[in-house]
Formats: C-alpha cells, structure tokens, sequence
C-alpha cells in the first residue's frame, strides 16, 4: 500500500526539487544494482521533494520492462522519506502492467510517458490515461512531450473523471496551456517543469503555477541544484540568472552539440565529480573526452 494519497502525493511534490537519478550501469552495460543504490543513499542527504525512479534521465527508454520494475523496488528500499514515483509508458497495455508492476514494487506514484511511436487522437490519448488511471490507486502525473501533446479539453476530461489524476509535467513548452491549466484547475494540479534543462525555465513557470520541476543537475550537484530551486522559490531573479550565467549557459552548450546529450552529459557530471554511474545505453552515446574535460572543468565551479 502506498505511503502517499494521490492527494498528499500531490502536495508533497509540489512542495520541492525533484530528483531524477540516472540509472547506474557496470562495464557491460548491466544494471548495476550496488552503484544505484550507494547514489541513492548519497541523494538522501540532499533535500529532494520527491524522486522519479528510472524516468529520462534513468533512461526509461533504454531499460527492459523487469528492469525498470528493479529500479523502482531498489528506490523504493533505499527511499522512505520522500515520494517514490515510477514510470510507465509505451503500448497502453505495457503501460498498465508497467503500472501494476511499479505499484507492486513499493512506488507511490506513477508518471506516465508517452506511448510508443505512433500518431493519436486526442480521444486515443485520453483513452490511454484512462485505462492506467483505473488500472491503480496511485496518484498519475503524465509528460506532455512528444506525441503526447494533450489539449486542455483532454486535461479537464480526466481531471472530472479521476481524482488519482493529479499531475502535469511540460515537456513542450506551451505555455499557453500552461497557463490555461492553472486559471482552470489551480492547486488540483501539481504542474511539473520538466523542459530540459529545466532550471532554464524555472522562473518563469513558476508564475504559470508550476512550483517545481525536474532537477538532472541534482545529480551530481545536489547541494547548489537545491540552492538554485530555493532562489528561484523566493524570487531572488539576481541570484537565478547569476547562477544561469555562470553554470546552467555554458552547461547547455556542451548539452547541445549532440543529439542525446541531455542524459549524457549527466552521467558524465558524476564521472567529473567523482562519483562515476556507468556509460549510457545505445541508442545514446557518450561525451567525448574533450567534451568531458570541458566539462569537469565546468563542474567544478558548482560541485
């Protein structure tokens, strides 16, 4: 049984960073269970709100099913005082058994991804939502990203229906909707950040209700990942774009020569910092050394 109502699930998040660790992998690419759990014990001494177990930046996309399902019950182990929140996604039905697996593995949540590949109707993608809201009693955020591109009619259809449906991360940037889905729904919502890197846009979302959003960064620099978050909570617009200049810019740059690197160069934050998670998995690639030392050298200033 969840530790977490939807309801408290919703408050609880909306309340902090969120952490969204990589998933550790040894010299074969293997899960490498010892590593995710030593990070996740080194996290814990951070101040994350809630954490999303082997979701973007874990390479949900990368994982087996039954992987997946390990991550969540090792977060949920090594966790206790936080939300745990799981993933599903592709087919409509993987995305149900996913649900019922994660929830069967002690999450406390559920954050849906996008389906899989193909094209849909906005009566498909509602649909969908439907179908995994029912399958459980967790609280279920869903990413607007991708193909998932919900309208604020869809939105407001399953917040009548489900009172589990209890949060919306923006993948896309529209702020329009965004800001649609707060006048209509305020504080039902939790409304995610979730733009990557999402510390670029965290203070204008913050006026368009969404008090919290998904830290990669947080990963290997949890102690100024959180000094940023509690800038830009208070406002303090100086020290949010002193911060944007010095770090999060030349950040991006490196992020931005390659397709992928948005997880990558995560995993390479750790290895800069000492602390190394593994390679990615194929389809994503690496940082080159040069790439890597340009990057060590960066992180040094925040780490």
């Amino acid at each position: 049984m969840s530790r977490f109502s939807p309801t408290e699930l919703r408050d609880a998040l909306g309340s902090g960073l969120l952490s969204f660790p990589v998933t550790h992998t040894d010299a074969e690419l293997a899960l490498d269970e010892g590593g995710l759990r030593e990070h996740l014990r080194y996290l814990r001494e951070f101040d994350a709100a809630g954490l999303f177990a082997a979701g973007g930046t874990g390479e949900f996309f990368a994982l087996t099913p039954s992987e997946v399902e390990r991550v969540v019950r090792i977060s949920a182990q090594e966790v206790t005082d936080v939300p745990v929140v799981g993933p599903a996604g592709y087919g409509t039905g993987i995305a149900v058994e996913m649900t019922q697996a994660a929830q069967g593995a002690g999450a406390d949540g559920i954050f849906l991804l996008p389906p899989y590949l193909t094209e849909m109707t906005q009566e498909g993608l509602y649909e969908h939502v439907a179908r995994v809201c029912s399958s459980t009693d967790l609280g279920v955020i869903v990413y607007h990203r991708a193909n998932a591109k919900f309208t604020a009619k869809t939105v407001n259809q399953l917040v009548d229906r489900f009172d589990n449906f209890i949060g919306f991360k923006d993948g896309i940037g529209d702020i329009d909707l965004m800001a649609n889905l707060y006048a209509t729904h305020g504080d039902r919502l939790v409304y995610v950040g979730g733009l990557p890197t999402a510390e670029t846009y965290a203070l204008p979302y913050l006026e368009l209700g969404a008090t919290t959003y998904s830290s990669a960064i947080y990963n290997f620099a949890p102690r100024w990942a959180g000094e940023f978050y509690r800038s830009v909570r208070s406002r303090d617009r100086d020290d949010v774009y002193r911060r944007l200049r010095e770090f999060v810019f030349p950040y991006l740059e490196i992020r931005n020569r390659r397709a992928g690197y948005a997880v990558s160069i995560v995993k390479a934050g750790l290895q800069a910092v000492g602390r190394p998670a593994g390679s990615v998995r194929p389809p994503l690639v690496d940082l080159t050394d040069a790439e890597l030392a340009d990057l060590t050298d960066l992180v040094k200033k925040v780490a």
